[in-house]
């Protein structure tokens, strides 16, 4: 049965995309989805119970208490016993519960009573709500009645794992002995189907990275933010439906503004654990993307706002994927971005896949394979803008105040030749740097991408990864 309902709902995924894309995009994606089911192996293990018990013993010397804020709504009954259950079952026993109730009858209430009643636990409490004002004021009378040192929000019908909170605990302390306080936390997370009982579709993150979260809020769940800093900020009813992205981006603002970028993933870390189950159903976004499609406009309004707070000259859009999404530059990034040093593009082979493009520390290609043609999976990462090590130096623009590293490094005068930048009404035509004087082998351009790349850090400078940017080979 279960099986049935996810084929069902990949089925209409697919025909709404047709819609939205047509054909040729709809056939590419339908492929590389199948493929990316066919090649998955995942399995989900909880830890051990020895695992946990050593857990427990190790976290019983640290200080740090979380606030679990749930917002409920007319919650199925199982749902949310199991959704209480994940958080009690915590090896680490330092947190509280608030579950904020802005249901229109008492079922939700009369089910809380049940699950007190059973459990009799202190540090799980109920507020009814006098009526309901929407997910962010609801969201925020929990917030205000929190009383940890970290929020972490949770959906009413989503699930922690066990060792969640001990992750996110320890991460603290190990930010302490360094000498800084996290300002938000985040971890992996997968899906959760309530027929199967499967966990399935792994989101492996990366590391804090400012140009992706503004295309995607790939932070998502489980996310833990300072108290003091979200009861000053809350969230906000403006953007209902993509609240959390719009808390993400003003919390990245602020950071941004008085923490070099070098220094980010010590305020923004991330967890590389599986923490956070989003639940599988029929009206969930987990697994229905329409269900809430308020939220990807909500999600843009958000990114847009951003923008605007940085007066930045961009349109903001939405991309073929639902919940991600698209900031076009006018005039240009590196007019409008002063944080930018380089920005770089795709190299594509005569097979129209990528050869050269983003690098990583160690100069190897990312997403070296993909077609043209291929977003790079469920998390879209390979059409998405982002922040990189390095990029190609044969398709890069570089910012005037970076040639004369440019020059130093390659030993060229800095010229550039003219390409065609992105696809249809939104194409333009670019200046990308004119290496024709290099006589490299790939291993030699890579050497010169990867100095660039550091040059640009050394002096405080991103540099940005634009699959929309992009030139051919004859390889």
């Amino acid at each position: 049965m279960g099986n049935r309902i996810l084929k069902a709902n990949n089925f209409m995924k697919t025909v709404r995309y047709l819609r939205r894309n047509g054909i040729l995009h709809t056939y590419y994606a339908a492929r590389e989805r199948i493929g990316e089911e066919r090649s998955a192996d995942y399995f989900y293990r909880e830890p051990s119970a020895e695992t946990l018990r050593e857990q427990r013993a190790e976290a019983a010397a640290y200080s740090t208490v979380f606030s679990v804020v749930v917002p409920a709504y007319e919650t199925d009954g199982t749902f949310l016993r199991e959704m209480v259950e994940s958080v009690r079952r915590q090896s680490y026993g330092k947190w509280e519960l608030i579950i904020v109730d802005g249901s229109g009858t008492d079922a939700v209430e009369k089910c809380m009573g049940r699950i007190t009643a059973d459990w009799a636990d202190e540090r799980i409490r109920y507020i009814r709500l006098a009526q309901n004002q929407g997910i962010s004021v609801n969201t925020n009378a929990g917030i205000a009645q929190a009383a940890g040192d970290y929020i972490a929000l949770l959906d009413h019908d989503d699930l922690l794992a066990p060792d969640a909170l001990y992750h996110m605990a320890a991460a603290v302390e190990k930010a302490k002995k360094r000498g800084c306080a996290p300002v938000m936390l985040y971890s992996d997370e997968d899906k959760y189907d309530s027929n199967t009982r499967y966990y399935t579709a792994p989101n492996r993150k990366t590391e804090f990275n400012l140009d992706f979260i503004l295309a995607n809020n790939y932070i998502c769940h489980l996310m833990a933010v300072e108290a003091r800093a979200l009861k000053r900020l809350q969230l906000r009813g403006d953007f209902d439906g993509a609240q959390d992205y719009d808390l993400v981006l003003r919390l990245v603002g602020e950071l941004w503004e008085r923490v070099p970028a070098g220094e980010m993933a010590d305020r923004i870390v991330h967890i590389p654990q599986i923490l956070y189950h989003w639940r599988c159903h029929a009206d969930s976004t987990a697994d229905n993307t329409s269900s809430k499609a308020y939220a990807y406009e909500a999600g843009r309004a958000a990114l847009a706002d951003f923008c605007a707070a940085r007066g930045w000259q961009v349109q903001v859009r939405h991309s073929r994927h639902l919940g991600f999404y698209d900031i076009l530059y006018r005039p240009d990034i590196l007019t409008v971005r002063r944080d930018v040093g380089i920005v770089g593009g795709r190299i594509l082979d005569r097979q129209r896949r990528i050869c050269g493009g983003a690098m990583g520390n160690d100069g190897s290609v990312m997403y070296c394979g993909l077609h043209r043609e291929y977003s790079g999976g469920s998390t879209h990462r390979a059409a998405l803008k982002q922040d990189t090590a390095a990029v190609d130096i044969r398709c890069m623009q570089v910012r005037e105040e970076m040639r004369e590293a440019y020059e130093q490094i390659t030993g060229l005068a800095y010229a550039e030749r003219m390409i065609r930048c992105g696809r249809g009404r939104n194409a333009r035509r670019v200046g990308i740097a004119d290496v024709s004087g290099l006589t490299c082998d790939e291993a030699g351009y890579r050497k010169l991408s990867l100095e660039l790349g550091k040059a640009a850090a050394e002096r405080g400078y991103r540099v940005l990864w634009d699959p929309q940017l992009e030139i051919r080979t004859d390889m």
